[in-house]
């Protein structure tokens, strides 16, 4: 099967953000590098911002909404993530926590991820090694070595030039090399029996 889906998730507050921007960039240098293996590619944007009331549902209820249902269903379905954070006194925000704690334990096992994040200042860049990324390893994803975080003087730099947009090309990079070794995903059922009957009878 020659198609691959990437989920683009990003968790910036205001608009314009440039959460959604870095989210975007990753996005696309993740899928030119797939089209260029001669795969097809579907990017499916989620701006958490826009979810910000049923997440909050979600989580008193713990039941999705229907409004909140095609995004959890885009990452669950998806080939590869991109997951975009502001950081927020030195962690991600509580959006974006928020997000990946409604989401069914094994959604992100064995899924490749690329990690980013956006922030006032370069010295919270380690955030995304001492807080983002340990998140996903507990989620059992596979994230890619690169990490990228932008500053305000990396916009300043232009998005097609500089050191953010060879990280951006570098990541991307990583990202598609994992989707592209692997079989397209299957997303979770979540009404598959973990266990047999036979076993459920038995009271094991």
């Amino acid at each position: 099967m020659t198609r691959r889906t990437i989920a683009v998730v990003s968790a910036g507050l205001r608009q314009p953000s440039s959460t959604r921007l870095l989210a975007d960039q990753l996005g696309a240098a993740a899928g030119d590098e797939l089209r260029r293996r001669g795969l097809t590619v579907d990017i499916r944007p989620i701006e958490l911002r826009e979810h910000a009331h049923d997440l909050t549902n979600a989580l008193l209820t713990g039941f999705a909404p229907a409004g909140l249902r095609p995004a959890v269903d885009a990452v669950a379905g998806a080939d590869g993530l991109v997951a975009v954070t502001p950081i927020f006194n030195t962690s991600y925000n509580g959006l974006f926590k928020s997000f990946f704690d409604v989401l069914e334990r094994e959604t992100l096992a064995d899924r490749p991820v690329l990690l980013a994040a956006t922030g006032g200042t370069a010295r919270h860049s380690l955030a995304l090694e001492y807080a983002v990324r340990p998140l996903f390893t507990h989620l059992r994803a596979v994230t890619v070595p690169t990490a990228v975080f932008a500053a305000p003087e990396d916009w300043a730099e232009g998005s097609a030039a500089g050191p953010l947009a060879d990280r951006v090309r570098r990541a991307g990079r990583e990202l598609a090399e994992l989707v592209a070794s692997r079989a397209p995903a299957v997303a979770p059922d979540p009404f598959a029996l973990t266990t047999d009957f036979e076993r459920l009878l038995a009271g094991d």
